[in-house]
C-alpha cells in the first residue's frame, strides 16, 4: 500500500498554510497532545502527508482522543483569531473566507467579541450581500452578536488551558468527525490522528461543538476523556449550539439556503 497521501490544490487552497497549521498542532504532541498527520513535503500545488493506518473507533480510544485533544488545546495560542505560527497567504475557504486576526494589537480582548465580529457577523454580511439572508435573519443574528460582544456567553476555558497561562486555546478549527482518524493500533497513545485543520486561537469548546454538529462515534466518551483531563466550565452543554453557529453560517455561505432553517433555529436560542 502507498505510504503517502497526496493532496493537490484546488481553487483557493493554501497548502503551505495547511502544512503550517499541522505543524503548529503537532507541537503539542510532546505534552500528550493528539497525534497529527505528518507532512513530508509541501509546495503551492501539492501537500504530501504520511498515510495514516485507520481502524474502528472504540470507547477506550475515544476517551484517549478526548484527553489528548485537551492537551492540544492547552498548548495555547497568543490571541483570539490568531493564525498558526508560520502561516502566510490567504485565509481558509475560497468562497466563505474564514478570517484570521493577524495583528495582536487589533485582537479582541474576549472570546465573545471575537466570535461576534470575526465569525458570526463576518458570515452574516456575506449572506446578506448574496441574498441568502433577508433583513429579519440579519437582525436575528445581529442580536446574538450583540449579546456575544456584551459578554453574555463568555465562559472560562477548560482547566488545562487556564493552567497554561495562555489567553486562549489552540484549536483544530474544523474538527468534524471526518477530520479525526481513528488510529489502527488498539493501544495507540492518543487514540486518533488529526488531519485537514483550519487552526487558530479560540475557545476550546468550539472544537468539541464541531464534533457534535454532524455526529461523531463515541462522542460522549470523547467528552468524558476530555473533561477528566481538563474539566470544562459549568454550562458548557448550553453553549454547544452557540459555538456551532460559525460552521453553520459558513455552510450557508458555501452551500446556500439548505442550512438556513437550522442556522436560524439555533440563533433563536441565543438571541
Amino acid at each position: 500500500m502507498d505510504q503517502t497521501f497526496v493532496k493537490r490544490a484546488t481553487r483557493g487552497d493554501n497548502l503551505p498554510g495547511e502544512a503550517a497549521a499541522l505543524a503548529w498542532l503537532a507541537e503539542a504532541e510532546s505534552a500528550g497532545g493528539i497525534r497529527v498527520a505528518r507532512v513530508l513535503r509541501v509546495c503551492a500545488d501539492e501537500l504530501v502527508e504520511e498515510r495514516v493506518a485507520t481502524g474502528a473507533p472504540t470507547a477506550a480510544a475515544a476517551r484517549r482522543v478526548g484527553a489528548a485533544l485537551a492537551r492540544t488545546h492547552a498548548a495555547g495560542a497568543p490571541w483570539y483569531g490568531c493564525p498558526p505560527a508560520g502561516w502566510t497567504g490567504d485565509p481558509w475557504h475560497p468562497l466563505g473566507r474564514t478570517p484570521y486576526v493577524t495583528d495582536a494589537a487589533h485582537a479582541p480582548a474576549s472570546w465573545g467579541a471575537f466570535f461576534a465580529e470575526h465569525r458570526v457577523m463576518h458570515y452574516v454580511r456575506t449572506l446578506v450581500d448574496d441574498g441568502t439572508f433577508d433583513g429579519a435573519a440579519a437582525a436575528l443574528l445581529g442580536r446574538v452578536a450583540s449579546r456575544l460582544t456584551d459578554g453574555a456567553f463568555d465562559a472560562p476555558q477548560p482547566a488545562l488551558v487556564r493552567a497554561s497561562g495562555a489567553p486562549c486555546a489552540r484549536l483544530h478549527g474544523d474538527l468534524w468527525s471526518g477530520n479525526l482518524l481513528w488510529d489502527a493500533s488498539a493501544d495507540a497513545p492518543t487514540g486518533g490522528v488529526l488531519i485537514d485543520p483550519m487552526a487558530y486561537g479560540g475557545h476550546a469548546e468550539t472544537d468539541l461543538a464541531m464534533l457534535a454538529l454532524f455526529g461523531c462515534p463515541y462522542l460522549d466518551e470523547i467528552v468524558r476523556g476530555y473533561d477528566e483531563a481538563s474539566p470544562l466550565a459549568n454550562g458548557w452543554r448550553e453553549r454547544v449550539g452557540l459555538h456551532q453557529l460559525a460552521p453553520l453560517l459558513l455552510h450557508c455561505v458555501l452551500f446556500g439556503g439548505a442550512y438556513v432553517p437550522q442556522t436560524l433555529a439555533v440563533a433563536r436560542r441565543y438571541a
